[in-house]
């Protein structure tokens, strides 16, 4: 794939850009387009409670802890070669779920679309750092990215429920299957191959050790967030983190190991990973009070109640377009600062919403809650695989990514234990009297449980237990929306002053005929368009030295 004479990307590179977004979009998607079909699954095939655990679970257990492997492995054999065993892979994964005729099998189907799937997200993002040179094209086609991840998170539910009007609960997972076979017919033609000059053994006991690192960790974050606390996923969360020391030993030790952690010490790249985890705890944390408020409190049905949720996705919208307005005319430290503070306001916003709130204050704190927290988020993504050198693009994609994922999760524990804990305190004292030990223990464990509660009552038992009940998760809410306004500013303060080296644009690349070695890739680059998944054509963002280093060692870098 070439690149015009002034470096900047042709239309066929944007063509190969809507490619990759496509994937992006639908694996978003799958995170939640099962929400409305659990009771249909639950009618059908009968899962225990374990059993429908590990059917939602599997998916996003195996996603996170796979993402820095996969990550790793594509840049090491080939970028495009793996995003497209991945889109086969999926799609067989979608097919087997969608045709399910009992829980072992819907688990495993789950499970192979979680390994899979980590498949694609680093090597979307990854491909974007090797097709765009110029560094406002490539901020444009990373905020394109985001929005379409954005966007897929929102559209899921939504999807889910529309299908779920019309057709069978399997229909959920035919939604990809398209998507995947369009990707494996564009993808030979329109995306280049990269594939890092490197040399030796794929790290296999780092690979274990990662996923043996995020898959308790996250099990263990998820589980006290619903469950509350109890010994055992303690234990496994701190199981979790010793295997998480011994993985970042084995990274500082092994020969060829799958994160290079001099990364790190690159202030850009730890600054973007550190905001971006932070604004994914605050946003991700806080979707647990939303869709809770609309849904039992104010009493919207599921599939209204997503329909709703599509309102503050306007304000998304605006925040994208206006981060690649800003991109190259106002520095890092001042667009990602100013954009933690509109996530703040948000939650300031939230400490105002009560139970008889009109729903436009609780969409518009959290639209802006939202804008402010994405906008930041496609500049960070943009700074974290930027500041990678090239030929560890995919890794450094992945670990992002797994940031992402532990950012959302320890948002939705945090914050949920928070809110919870302020309900569960307030209703204790104010419970109404007279009701049975079992009913008053249903209603003090979570809201929905205090809905179904009053519903079995007398009139007015009812309505002070409705009362009652909403009024403590809205002072949970409250008191979370604080925490998250307080970690916001913390962020802003903190990327602002890791970012404040950076100027507000970055110089353009020097011309084709100043880069001899540019000319060299983009010959090879033309020669492998249209080649077989596994022929691997090298970038012009490989260093001269690793070109180098693959030759001497009797081997072009494209065959390391």
């Amino acid at each position: 794939m070439t690149a015009a004479p002034n470096g900047l990307a042709d239309r066929r590179t944007w063509t190969g850009l809507f490619v990759l977004l496509l994937p992006t979009l639908v694996l978003s998607m799958d995170m939640g387009v099962l929400f409305f079909a659990v009771p249909f699954i639950s009618s059908d095939l009968q899962p225990s409670g374990t059993q429908q655990l590990w059917i939602m679970d599997s998916y996003s257990f195996l996603l996170a802890g796979l993402l820095i492997p996969m990550g790793a492995f594509g840049d090491r054999i080939g970028r495009r070669r793996l995003l497209l065993c991945g889109a086969a892979g999926f799609a067989a994964a979608s097919l087997l779920g969608a045709y399910s005729h009992g829980v072992t099998q819907l688990i495993a189907a789950r499970a192979l679309l979680g390994i899979t799937g980590a498949t694609l997200m680093p090597s979307t993002l990854a491909l974007i750092r090797n097709m765009f040179h110029d560094p406002r094209q490539r901020q444009t086609a990373i905020t394109a990215w985001t929005a379409a991840s954005t966007a897929g998170a929102t559209l899921g539910p939504v999807a889910g429920g529309l299908l779920l009007n019309h057709f069978w609960w399997g229909s959920t997972f035919l939604l990809s299957i398209p998507v995947m076979a369009l990707l494996m017919l564009a993808g030979p033609f329109l995306l280049p191959e990269y594939r890092a000059p490197r040399d030796g053994r794929f790290d296999l006991l780092g690979a274990g050790l990662s996923l043996a690192t995020v898959l308790p960790v996250v099990y263990g974050v998820k589980t006290l967030a619903i469950e509350g606390w109890s010994p055992a996923p303690a234990l496994v969360l701190a199981v979790g983190l010793v295997l998480g020391l011994l993985f970042v030993h084995r990274q500082r030790t092994a020969a060829h190991p799958l994160i290079d952690l001099g990364l790190f010490r690159i202030r850009t790249f730890s600054g973007a990973l550190t905001v971006n985890t932070v604004a994914m705890f605050a946003m991700m944390g806080f979707t647990l009070f939303t869709s809770q408020y609309l849904q039992l409190i104010k009493g919207m049905s599921p599939l209204a109640a997503s329909l709703w949720s599509l309102v503050p996705s306007a304000g998304v919208g605006v925040a994208v377009g206006l981060s690649s307005v800003l991109s190259g005319r106002v520095r890092p430290a001042h667009q990602m600062s100013g954009g933690l503070l509109v996530g703040a306001l948000g939650f300031g916003l939230m400490t105002l919403v009560g139970p008889d709130s009109p729903v436009a204050l609780v969409l518009t704190a959290a639209g802006v809650l939202c804008a402010g927290t994405v906008g930041t988020m496609t500049l960070t993504a943009d700074l974290a695989i930027s500041a990678a050198p090239a030929e560890r693009a995919g890794a450094a994609a992945a670990t992002s990514e797994t940031a992402t994922e532990l950012g959302s999760s320890l948002g939705i524990a945090v914050l949920g234990a928070v809110g919870a804990a302020v309900y569960r305190s307030q209703l204790t004292d104010s419970m109404p009297s007279g009701l049975p030990r079992e009913a008053a223990d249903a209603a003090r464990d979570t809201l929905g449980g205090a809905v179904a509660v009053a519903a079995r009552l007398p009139d007015l038992a009812r309505n002070e237990l409705a009362a009652t009940s909403r009024a403590a998760f809205a002072d949970g809410m409250h008191l979370a929306a604080l925490v998250g306004l307080v970690f916001m500013v913390g962020a802003a303060l903190l990327g602002g002053r890791l970012m404040r080296h950076l100027p507000a644009s970055t110089p353009p690349p020097p011309p084709p005929e100043a880069r001899p070695e540019r000319a060299e890739t983009d010959a090879q680059d033309v020669a492998g368009i249209g080649a077989e998944p596994g022929e691997a054509t090298v970038l012009a963002a490989v260093p001269t030295q690793g070109r180098s280093r693959g030759r001497s060692n009797g081997r072009s870098a494209g065959q390391s």
